[in-house]
């Protein structure tokens, strides 16, 4: 085995606030146990996760590094003694439990994916926290099927353009809200059926057009706030609702009548806090069922901009002006 430096750069978090409090340290490498190995780190996907961090609103889980980054795209630097499917050199994008924004993190061995051929390590680091939410929120939770209604939410997003992409792939109509003309442009240039710029105005009318008034089948909804309201006003009969942030607020007075007369089911989930057993199984049907996808080419994740690791105060700062379509990725 090669041997390892004793220690590394990591972008820490000094204090919560604003991008300026994420600062370049010298740490050391992450110990990691029989069943994780040591990733030496090429990229790292920026995340919401990350900036609700980086102010104080998201701690990190007990036993998780207090480093933002939950996505890496790099090598294998060292394996624990009970893992066998990878060997050090192994190229690989993985999910982390935190501690992405550093030249080395550890995780879990079974949260690890290979690169898809084709693939460099700018894109495979936009693969995981991304299309690990997608799958589970709208497919496994969610229940899409081919044929149906797809309505997302923020649609130019990571998590959106993910969206987008794996919902067309799978036989589904997608439908999406976004905050400007380009932003809709884009979206429908992605695949989408049909694009609403919620600025322009009441973006409920839009999805009944979209739908000829029956209304989408499944809502993916990271607003939150007047629009958990609405979505149980857009939603098709036997309709599935899956909340997974609340950038607008998570305490709404609502008429839950809606529910029961639409028999609508409304479910949601954070990735994060998920055993170690649950996010394996995500990544083992992910593997499965979309990772061909991606080395057939038929998927690619949007890349908006990309920063060296040291500016990662800029890639948050770019993330909170929410103008980015697709990825914010940091290279080390």
């Amino acid at each position: 085995m090669p041997s390892l430096p004793s220690s590394m750069i990591a972008i820490a978090i000094s204090t919560p606030g604003g991008p300026e409090v994420l600062v370049p340290e010298q740490r050391p490498l992450p110990p990691f146990g029989d069943t994780e190995i040591l990733i030496k780190v090429a990229a790292a996907g920026v995340n919401r996760p990350d900036v609700f961090q980086r102010a104080g609103a998201y701690p990190p889980p007990k036993g998780a590094s207090d480093l933002p980054g939950l996505e890496v795209a790099g090598e294998v630097a060292a394996i624990g003694a009970a893992v066998t499917r990878w060997k050090v050199g192994d190229k690989v994008c993985a999910l982390t439990p935190g501690g992405g924004y550093a030249q080395y993190v550890r995780t879990d061995a079974t949260h690890t994916l290979p690169i898809p051929e084709g693939l460099d390590a700018i894109h495979a680091a936009a693969l995981p926290e991304t299309f690990f939410t997608v799958w589970h929120n709208v497919f496994q939770r969610g229940g899409l099927r081919s044929g149906e209604t797809l309505l997302v939410h923020g649609g130019s997003s990571g998590i959106g353009t993910t969206a987008i992409m794996l919902g067309k792939a799978f036989g589904a109509t997608v439908i999406v809200t976004a905050g400007s003309r380009e932003k809709c442009e884009a979206c429908l240039k992605l695949g989408a059926d049909a694009a609403i710029d919620y600025k322009a105005g009441d973006w409920t009318s839009g999805v009944r057009e979209a739908t000829g008034g029956h209304g989408p089948n499944v809502i993916l909804d990271m607003v939150g706030g007047p629009y958990i309201t609405r979505n149980y006003d857009v939603a098709a009969i036997d309709g599935r609702i899956v909340s997974i942030a609340f950038l607008e607020g998570s305490k709404v007075e609502i008429d839950f009548t809606r529910l029961m007369t639409k028999r609508l089911t409304h479910t949601g989930s954070t990735l994060r806090p998920q055993t170690v057993e649950a996010k394996a199984a995500i990544a083992r049907d992910l593997e499965e069922k979309v990772w061909p996808l991606l080395t057939s080419g038929h998927c690619r994740p949007l890349i908006h901009d990309t920063f060296p690791l040291a500016k990662a105060s800029q890639a948050h700062a770019l993330m909170e002006t929410s103008s980015h379509i697709g990825k914010i990725v940091l290279t080390v």
